[in-house]
């Protein structure tokens, strides 16, 4: 018998009994981390004798948390998530697999992702009408144009596999219908005994940021296309049990402070401690009081920790998210019984719960985060909003050569007159990314900060391209049944896409009259987001992106804007568009 057999085990909720592995009595689980609560789960369910065994599990048990990593063991996920960029790539391979076991006299459709592997077209939108209101459909018909062979590809795609689906573009950032709608937490499938086996979600994904999924207490990170390619064919993957570093916050967030702050100031943090190759852990009493959307913030931010993830445990939290968002009760219901059987429940109050050991502790009281903005071109470049001003007159005159002109340059435009840019100007104004633009806490205060400013009469300058591009659908619906929509459309922030868009280096030309005079006469321009890739010459070749909201990517990464996506074809001799059905 090995550890696999003995801890099979059954728990009934709701009066439906499931079958699934029970780690909660085995010695040494109770110091360990969440996040390796979550491999002991997942090696424990997978030992097949060979790639992992009862001494995998036994070595993760004795985990010496002063120890350097040095043991071995085999990751096996239980879904993958792929952006259209990186995930397209994986549909061919596995197209090409069909067609070579075809030519060798086989059954082609033997060939299938064997866990679920779903795809969210989020990467490719580019804002290219902005400030009208039909600018989202506009910038759709185009999108379906650009990539329509594309399409084409992936709807045969979804048909042709199991296990696959394809979330279509217009739905949201990749990220966000990740926890909102593909994550379960706890999942649950038939056995050939025709029992249920409940056994916790973990994914990996063809983006960095899939540790976005850590806020809901789901195990993952980003991969490359070769990792997800193998998770999907059911494959494991390779790693050293890591060294886990406790960030254990205390308090509260002050009135006024965002979500965004705190994860910039938690960046700051963890930038200078050095989190490369660790899992990050958040505990204490003070993330009972973190929402789920806030976490989603922080967990977003792995990449930019340089961690391998930043992950909260599950708790009443956790819960009423899934609540939030329409789960059923039942599997509600499933997750809290699962997580509580086995040891997994993170609520610092509950009389059975014991705080873990950790390799390296930090510590936050949430009381003292203060506004902060990220610039000019690193995600660790953080500044207090009550220096910008300063810092960026200080940094302004790097960016400028004997060839800038100082003086106004007058600018006449079809769409938007007549006016005057100079140097250090504001061009790019975009509410759009996978970290902010989900979160209602941010979203509804760019909203009432919109209402004010339309009630004061004030407006963007009309050389600024403004843009807003949420991560869900949901945020959409909020804003409007809010009213809010109407403020931020006065203001030129008309929905432009449900996408990456600006934050990926979408952003779309600026007006030709604007470029023409920036680069005639080597202007300085600016670009101020909500997104994070703030690196320099990627939100727009012309604009820098000194003033950012938030942060992204890894600190060393530089790149310059990708070219537009276009179809090979010539304009409007692309095939129709098409509806893609989405998953079920």
């Amino acid at each position: 018998m090995s550890v696999r057999d003995d801890q099979l085990d059954t728990l009934k909720v709701g009066g439906k009994d499931y079958d699934f592995y029970r780690i909660a009595d085995l010695p040494g689980i109770d110091h360990l981390p969440y996040s390796l609560k979550v491999l002991v789960e997942n090696l424990v369910r997978n030992i097949d004798g060979a790639n992992i065994t009862d001494d995998h599990v036994k070595a993760l048990l004795d985990w010496d948390p002063a120890a350097q990593p040095s043991h071995e063991i085999q990751f096996t996920p239980s879904r993958v998530v792929m952006q259209d960029f990186t995930g397209v790539p994986c549909i061919v391979d596995l197209a090409t697999m069909r067609d070579a076991v075809k030519e060798l006299g086989g059954n082609p459709e033997v060939i299938n992702p064997q866990v679920q592997s779903d795809m969210v077209i989020d990467h490719s939108v580019q804002i290219d009408k902005y400030g009208v209101a039909d600018a989202v459909e506009q910038n759709m018909d185009i999108e379906y144009q650009r990539n329509g062979e594309r399409y084409q590809f992936l709807r045969w795609g979804q048909q042709a596999f199991k296990n696959f689906r394809v979330v279509p573009p217009g739905t949201g950032i990749i990220h966000q219908v990740n926890i909102e709608y593909l994550a379960k937490v706890v999942m649950s499938k038939a056995e050939a005994n025709g029992n249920a086996l409940a056994y916790l979600d973990s994914c990996v994904g063809t983006d960095s940021h899939t540790t976005t999924e850590n806020g809901l207490g789901v195990l993952g990170w980003g991969v490359g296309g070769i990792e997800a390619e193998a998770a999907m064919l059911g494959q494991p993957i390779s790693m050293l049990v890591p060294r886990v570093v406790g960030f254990k916050l205390t308090g509260s967030i002050p009135e006024g402070v965002t979500a965004t702050d705190v994860v910039l100031t938690i960046t700051d943090m963890l930038r200078k401690h050095g989190v490369v190759g660790k899992f990050v852990e958040f505990y204490g009493e003070g993330i009972a009081s973190v929402p789920l959307a806030n976490r989603a913030t922080i967990g977003n931010m792995g990449p930019e920790f340089g961690s391998t993830c930043g992950i909260f445990p599950i708790d009443g939290v956790t819960l009423d998210y899934l609540r939030l968002t329409g789960r059923s009760e039942e599997q509600i219901a499933l997750v809290e019984a699962y997580a509580k059987a086995n040891k997994l429940w993170g609520d610092a109050t509950d009389p059975d719960y014991v705080e873990p050991q950790y390799s390296e502790y930090l510590e936050l009281d949430l009381g003292t985060v203060v506004p902060s903005i990220a610039g000019p071109k690193r995600p660790q470049d953080r500044i207090r909003l009550s220096e910008s001003k300063e810092k960026f007159e200080a940094t302004l005159p790097a960016y400028e050569t004997d060839k800038t002109v100082q003086d106004p340059i007058a600018v006449s435009t079809e769409f938007r007159g007549d006016f005057d840019i100079k140097n250090g100007d504001v061009a790019i104004a975009s509410i759009t990314s996978c970290t902010n633009t989900s979160n209602p806490s941010v979203m509804i205060a760019a909203g009432l900060i919109a209402r004010n400013a339309h009630a004061k009469g004030l407006k963007p300058k009309p050389w600024v391209k403004t843009s807003l591009a949420p991560g869900s659908q949901v945020v959409a619906d909020y804003l409007k049944a809010a009213g809010l929509q109407d403020d931020l459309d006065a203001l030129g922030y008309q929905l432009v896409g449900f996408g990456c868009a600006t934050c990926i280096g979408n952003s779309g030309p600026l007006l030709p009259e604007i470029s023409e005079a920036i680069n005639a006469n080597d202007l300085t321009v600016t670009s101020v987001l909500s997104g994070n890739r703030n690196f320099e010459g990627r939100i727009s070749p012309e604009a820098t992106s000194y003033l950012c909201r938030s942060v992204r990517g890894s600190a060393d990464e530089t790149r310059s804007a990708p070219p537009a996506r276009r179809c090979w074809r010539p304009p409007g001799s692309c095939p129709a568009p098409f509806p893609l059905s989405a998953w079920q």
